[in-house]
């Protein structure tokens, strides 16, 4: 057996190692004396032991390099399947009572005992579910009541445990703790209670005392001076430093004032002043404003005694068979006396509700104050109901005019539209005054802090306004006075929701956009786009920033402009004023930003060209959508000379996008000189924009040469002072750019493949010496071979 163990503990034979994974380190020189290390090594097992040691520790760090704490489930058993439920509990405990064991300290403070108090653990009587605290009143400090004293120092387990009996019977059960303790939080607080009532009763007799020692101390103030008053000498006066102390001490101090409301309690404010008003409106329109009481003026000195009693309407009262008997004929007359009464105070308030109802159809708001709170409050819950207030019994007669007055006065209270059809029916027919007001309270009543729902209308409000801003601009008339007003809510409700109005005006753009294509695609050109569009773009430069290198909505408004200046060709004098008013917004867009925009300059260019009457020679490109000769190359070519004499400048009115109202050749050529001066205009703009560009002589050399040599010289004398003081500014500016030369330096040479040399002294004598050595060993070899 023994020989049989010895064999199995002794250890097998080592693996030979794989002759291709052995690497020898050779040595080219023996030394005696010297112990080689690693001659010969495994690389391949030295680095999968490596490769194991840095995944144990470096892979590990690596994985929790971004962890500042480590979880680790310390409970025992918890995942031990083989252990039952109770095991584990009794493992826990014991582990549990071991940790408790080891942190105690070593002085025997008697912890383990417990304190008790009559028999009961103090720890039992400390777990109170609520604390009866004792009155903290200033006369009975210090009295506590018999039970709550018994409660927590004396007896209490007896008197928690005490029945108690009702009507001679003791109760089977005994009361619960939790019983006991709010019977005694009850009583405290009733006790509480009474001192409270107690307490007040004699603050207000202290208060009648001293009012009415005040009387009496009146009466005692006149009194004779008695001889000792008069005997004792007078107090000094106080001096002037002393007087001002006083009357700092004696000065008001600051009030808290209110506090600012709110942005949703401004909203829910103006909410429901609207609804009240509407609901007035309604009212008056339906004829019962004549039946609301109205407060009558009362004086200061009124002590409201001056009724009078018109009969005596004392009654007899007898009982019969255990009822009220109360006789019939006394009955009858006084109920026909307070008819009359009645009657007659309903036509006094009638005739004064007439009066004060024509005094208060004058203004809209002026009503507004005679509201009661229980009629408001049933109005309101009306209107949100959808359903008007159901009329009332009138008690006077009804006024047609007050009720025409009401019926014409415009709604307080909108529900938000839920299309653009919609809102085209509130606002048109109206007044730009009345249109400005609808959109106002339509914010106001539906404001997004109102409702949850109200932020999604307020959204599509804003596209919903900009589709009707867009159909004004294509009427044959528009109106742009409309539009004018409009513009203010349209960034109002840009500035509470940013990403909708984006998003509602890139809409515009992209189907403009998309509609030029397949006009270019089709027919190979596109024209100008309406008024509607160029309002658009116009809009978008008021809401949102231009002087941003790039914007989700200002950069594509850009582009657009960019296609319009560069594909749509000028055809008509109405093409014109749209490039010209395209060109305006450009520069609004650069007035900050002073980016150099060529389609721009390119525009205006072509413009004065197609103004100018002789071109033999150019001195200039022109480029899409201009051509040199053709139809339309003498568009803005004013055919009568005398014509300029009867011209008057002024700007270009914006409705002649839609179509110039010219019907004789004058009026057509006052527009083509119109347009003229407001190309030159332009010009002068660009000249001072893009004054500090490096290249300004190179970008303006081409409207410096239709200015000076192709411009009609019979044009007014207007537009030849502009031309004039607009080639003085661009000569004024000097030349920036300066030509590329060559800077004057020595050429680098190539680099050469030569040894780098390093001058050490001692090295280079030690080489000569060394060279030298083995020059004299040579020839002393030589000389021996000449020898033999």
């Amino acid at each position: 057996m023994g020989k049989a163990k010895s064999a199995r503990k002794a250890p097998g034979p080592k693996p030979k190692p794989n002759p291709f994974e052995v690497k020898v380190n050779r040595q080219k020189f023996q030394v005696l004396g010297r112990k080689t290390r690693h001659d010969v090594g495994q690389p391949g097992v030295s680095r999968a032991r490596a490769i194991k040691k840095r995944t144990q520790t470096l892979l590990k760090e690596y994985k929790e390099r971004d962890k500042s704490n480590i979880f680790k489930d310390k409970r025992f058993g918890e995942y031990n399947s083989s252990m039952s439920s109770e095991e584990k509990m009794l493992k826990r405990f014991a582990l549990e009572q071991q940790r408790q064991h080891d942190k105690k300290s070593i002085y025997n403070l008697n912890e383990d005992e417990e304190l008790t108090h009559y028999g009961q653990s103090l720890a039992d009587i400390e777990k109170l579910h609520d604390i009866v605290d004792s009155d903290s009143d200033t006369e009975e400090r210090g009295m506590l009541s018999a039970e709550l004293t018994a409660a927590h120092f004396g007896g209490g387990g007896g008197l928690l445990n005490k029945t108690t009996s009702r009507g001679g019977e003791e109760r089977d059960q005994a009361k619960s703790r939790r019983e006991l303790i709010e019977e005694l939080i009850a009583r405290s607080k009733q006790e509480k209670r009474e001192r409270q009532a107690q307490r007040e009763d004699a603050l207000e007799l202290t208060d009648k005392l001293d009012q009415d020692w005040k009387g009496v101390q009146t009466l005692l103030s006149h009194r004779k001076p008695r001889a000792e008053d008069r005997e004792q000498p007078q107090k000094p006066q106080a001096d002037t430093y002393d007087m001002a102390v006083r009357e700092l001490g004696f000065d008001m101090k600051a009030q808290p004032s209110d506090r600012m409301k709110s942005e949703e309690e401004l909203a829910r404010d103006e909410q429901q002043r609207l609804r009240r008003l509407e609901a007035d409106r309604l009212r008056r329109m339906l004829g019962e404003e004549g039946q609301r009481e109205r407060p009558k003026h009362m004086s200061a000195d009124d002590l409201s005694d001056g009724f009078i009693l018109d009969k005596d309407d004392r009654r007899l009262l007898s009982y019969k068979d255990g009822k009220m008997n109360v006789d019939e004929d006394v009955q009858e007359e006084q109920d026909g006396g307070a008819g009359g009464g009645d009657s007659e105070e309903e036509e006094e308030q009638e005739q004064e509700s007439s009066g004060e109802d024509t005094e208060q159809s004058d203004g809209a708001d002026s009503h507004s104050d005679l509201d009661s709170d229980t009629d408001s409050e049933g109005d309101q819950e009306g209107l949100e109901g959808g359903q008007l207030p159901a009329p009332r019994k009138r008690c006077g007669g009804t006024d047609p005019q007050a009720q025409a007055a009401a019926r014409a006065e415009l709604p307080y209270t909108f529900a938000a539209p839920e299309s653009c059809e919609a809102l085209r029916s509130l606002l048109g027919g109206r007044p730009a005054d009345e249109q400005l007001l609808v959109v106002e309270r339509i914010q106001k009543c539906n404001h997004p802090s109102l409702a949850a729902g109200n932020k999604a209308k307020m959204e599509k409000l804003f596209g919903f306004l900009l589709e009707y801003v867009g159909a004004l601009a294509t009427r044959d008339l528009p109106d742009l006075s409309v539009i004018d007003k409009l513009v203010p809510q349209l960034y109002n409700l840009c500035q509470l929701f940013p990403g909708a109005a984006s998003e509602a005006v890139r809409f515009v753009l992209r189907d403009a956009m998309h509609d030029m294509e397949e006009a270019l695609d089709a027919k190979g050109r596109a024209a100008f786009p309406g008024l509607d569009m160029l309002i658009v773009l116009k809009i978008a430069g008021l809401l949102f920033p231009t002087s941003d290198f790039w914007h989700p909505v200002v950069t594509p408004a850009m582009v657009c402009m960019s296609q319009l200046l560069t594909k749509c060709p000028v055809l008509s004098l109405r093409d014109v004023v749209k490039g010209l008013f395209v060109c305006c917004l450009f520069l609004d867009f650069m007035s900050l930003s002073q980016r150099f925009v060529p389609e721009l300059v390119n525009f205006l260019l072509g413009l004065l060209h197609v103004a100018a009457p002789d071109k033999p020679a150019l001195g200039y490109t022109l480029v899409h959508p201009f051509r040199a000769l053709g139809k339309h190359s003498e568009l803005l070519l004013v055919s009568n000379r005398e014509d300029g004499a009867t011209w008057q400048q002024r700007g270009l009115p914006l409705r002649w996008a839609n179509g110039l109202p010219a019907h004789t050749e004058t009026e057509a050529n006052h527009a083509r000189l119109s347009c003229v001066a407001v190309a030159l205009a332009l010009v002068d703009r660009c000249v001072m924009l893009y004054s500090a560009l490096p290249a300004f002589q190179d970008i303006m050399q081409p409207l410096r040469v239709v200015l000076t040599e192709h411009l009609d010289l019979s044009h007014p004398q207007v537009l030849q002072e502009m031309c004039r003081s607009t080639l003085a500014r661009m000569g004024a500016q000097g030349q920036r750019c300066r030509p590329l030369v060559c800077e004057k330096s020595k050429p680098v040479p190539l680099k050469l493949f030569t040894p780098r040399l390093v001058k050490r002294k001692r090295k280079v004598k030690q080489l000569v010496n060394s060279l030298a050595t083995q020059e004299g060993e040579w020839k002393a070899l030589k000389r021996g071979k000449f020898k033999r």
